[in-house]
């Protein structure tokens, strides 16, 4: 995490100090993209999928799994947050060698939900391992291809999601949320 909080020190394009960034940094958000599920075909008969993933200025990438519609990346990304209303766009790319890459399709998601969980049940001895603290329902104005669950696992509040890509004939994502919260950060009860 020491070179992640460095990447974060330094001076921002819009010439916001370092100070600045450090005392609105929130926290951390890891995102593990674990894998895609019915991709669509980019190529002759399959596809060489990898995530790309946006938060503001932020833009992190898995690795590429060559030919599988069905990947599984099993990778971790981390964003710094520093606004919980600022969404997180996911895109699906197909590798290509010799020409541009094609999308996969597309989701725009919010994290102000997990951010709100996190709020509420700061006290975790409170509550037992398992417990599902909200549950989101897909609609037609979000991403989500069933419901979502917020919930306590080994001391953590996660999040698992399965994002339904649009702007394509198929495929869904699936990911999980998990906060990262170190000394120095901005509290959330100074929201």
């Amino acid at each position: 995490m020491h070179s992640l909080v460095e990447a974060y020190t330094k001076e921002q394009d819009n010439g916001e100090s370092t100070e600045s960034v450090m005392d609105n940094l929130m926290g951390l958000l890891r995102i593990h993209v674990n894998r895609g599920v019915n991709l669509a075909v980019r190529d002759a008969r399959s596809s060489d999928p990898y995530v790309v993933v946006k938060m503001g200025k932020q833009r992190l990438k898995t690795r590429m799994i060559k030919r599988d519609v069905n990947p599984e990346w099993n990778d971790e990304l981390t964003l710094s947050v520093t606004d919980p209303n600022i969404p997180i766009t996911l895109t699906v790319y197909d590798h290509d060698t010799f020409t541009f890459d094609d999308k996969m399709g597309n989701a725009e998601f919010e994290v102000k939900s997990y951010i709100e969980a996190l709020k509420k049940y700061t006290s975790l001895q409170e509550i037992s391992n398992g417990t599902v603290l909200e549950r989101l329902q897909p609609t037609s104005s979000n991403c989500l291809a069933e419901e979502s669950l917020i919930y306590l696992k080994d001391g953590k509040i996660l999040q698992d999601i399965v994002i339904r890509l649009e702007n394509v004939e198929c495929g869904e994502v699936e990911i999980q949320l998990e906060w990262i919260h170190f000394p120095g950060s901005k509290t959330f009860s100074s929201q």
